[in-house]
């Protein structure tokens, strides 16, 4: 038997494995597994690269006879459809575990208490809740996607102590160091997509990719909120839209308009999407409906406030810096004392002198 420090211990084991293949596994959510016996860790797994294998299937295998009489830690609830594989329910009960405990019910309607309806038919004590905030934290794409039928929008400032975002005229203003730098180059690496507003594209002329060794592949769909497709084809953007996706969101849409007609011609010819919708939401859910999980608001005054404005921001990270922008500064659309009360402080995180203040609401 375990107590419940040992439980949060085995439990808190299964988030951290979870967070290894964070934006790796398609549609499918990253998933932790541990398997237990008398105290012991006997194996772990996380969801495979593109979504297959299961956490839990790959567990099993690992720990083989051992799992019978054996203890599983799932950060979410084990599926119970057939898909590519058997329901990994099934699995958990034809090699024997006794006892299984679970951080997140999955909303998924074809999940949804009927996994653990065939465990507790099995005779396998269930028990769910264990962390549930701390793992529906690492699922919050998954979960919103499943919920909400939307993409989970990260809103990511960098403001100066002086609370400014940049500076007029000037393009890309280095507001945090590199170390704050490398932190918002892995968070691209596990979102689906990210994006900024137009003025942004073009002052700073981003080109919103994965720049760290190895991690070059990982940049996300790169999305521009663009009503009246002013994205020039000098921008790096257009130049590299066969390389790494590239698309205008046209909010709302713009119809009998031949100037329009024209531009979204000569961007489509160079590569570029343009994705209308009639309000920010309904472009959400059609992101939710490509299957992406995670959406980050990286760029630009107007497209951070009209997020906000829509009640469409999910996590906020704020990153403060000790530097000065001074005169001909752009002000940030947002500073800690703007927040409002619905989110919740969920903590601190020192980046060399920059410091990152992490905001999230509730499901």
């Amino acid at each position: 038997m375990t107590d419940s420090a040992d439980d949060e211990r085995f439990m808190a084991r299964a988030i951290e494995i979870s967070r290894r293949h964070a934006g790796l596994t398609d549609t499918n959510p990253s998933v932790g597994c541990v398997i237990v016996k008398h105290g012991e860790i006997i194996a772990e797994a996380v969801t495979a690269i593109g979504g297959r294998p299961h956490a839990e299937r790959q567990a099993l295998e690992i720990a083989g006879e051992a799992a019978r009489g054996a203890t599983a830690y799932v950060t979410l609830e084990p599926c119970s459809h057939f898909g590519r594989t058997p329901p990994c329910a099934n699995a958990l009960v034809d090699f024997g575990v006794a006892r299984v405990v679970v951080a997140v019910d999955d909303p998924d309607e074809r999940v949804s208490g009927r996994g653990y309806e065939i465990l507790r038919n099995a005779g396998i004590a269930v028990e769910t809740g264990l962390l549930r905030r701390e793992s529906e934290r690492e699922l919050a794409g998954y979960l919103t996607r499943k919920l909400k039928k939307r993409s989970h929008v990260i809103l990511k400032i960098a403001v100066s102590s002086d609370g400014m975002i940049g500076r007029i005229g000037q393009g890309q203003v280095a507001i945090t160091g590199p170390e704050a730098r490398r932190a918002v180059h892995e968070l691209r690496a596990r979102c689906d997509a990210i994006l900024v507003g137009i003025r942004t594209a073009i002052a700073d002329d981003p080109e919103l990719t994965v720049r760290l060794p190895g991690l070059e592949q990982r940049s996300p769909v790169r999305f521009v909120l663009d009503r009246r497709l002013e994205l020039p084809l000098s921008s790096k953007l257009v130049k590299t839209a066969r390389d790494v996706a590239t698309v205008a969101a046209v909010v709302p849409p713009v119809e009998n308009d031949e100037a329009f007609a024209s531009r979204r011609q000569v961007l489509e010819a160079a590569g570029v999407e343009v994705l209308q919708a009639p309000t920010l939401e309904a472009f959400l859910m059609a992101l939710g409906d490509r299957g992406m999980s995670e959406l980050l608001v990286e760029g630009g005054a107007f497209a951070a406030r009209a997020f906000l404005d829509a009640g469409l921001v999910d996590r906020i990270l704020l990153f403060e810096s000790p530097i000065i922008v001074g005169e001909g500064g752009l002000e940030s659309p947002l500073a800690r004392a703007d927040i409002h009360e619905e989110f919740t402080f969920v903590g601190e995180t020192a980046y060399g002198p920059d410091r990152c203040f992490e905001f999230e609401r509730p499901f």
